[in-house]
């Protein structure tokens, strides 16, 4: 059994078990998160698809930890002008364990 979930303005395919990485969700380490956009569920009934997203169904998962990603840097310059300007960027994520796939 495995569902498509939505979080972060992104999409994941998840299933009972996994470990999956997604955008800063301020709960602290060890709780637990319900992701309640379902996108798609594929599992014993066969595929059920949302328009755009499944009633009643959710995702439970717990929280392992918070971290940053590998550093981006940004580097702007123009041609013969002297102008340089560097930046870093490190994106936070939320590391989970899904736990349960509900569908109703």
């Amino acid at each position: 059994m495995y569902a498509i979930i939505a979080t972060g303005g992104k999409q994941y395919k998840v299933a009972e078990g996994d470990f999956i990485t997604v955008e800063k969700l301020g709960v602290e380490t060890g709780g637990a998160y319900d992701f309640s956009d379902v996108l798609m569920v594929n599992g014993d009934d066969g595929l059920i698809v949302g328009e755009p997203y499944i009633p009643g169904a959710k995702v439970s998962a717990s929280v392992i930890g918070d971290g940053k990603e590998k550093k981006v840097i940004v580097y702007k310059y123009k041609a013969k002008k002297g102008f340089h300007k560097k930046k870093g960027h490190r994106q936070p994520f939320t590391k989970v364990k899904i736990d349960k796939i509900f569908v109703d």
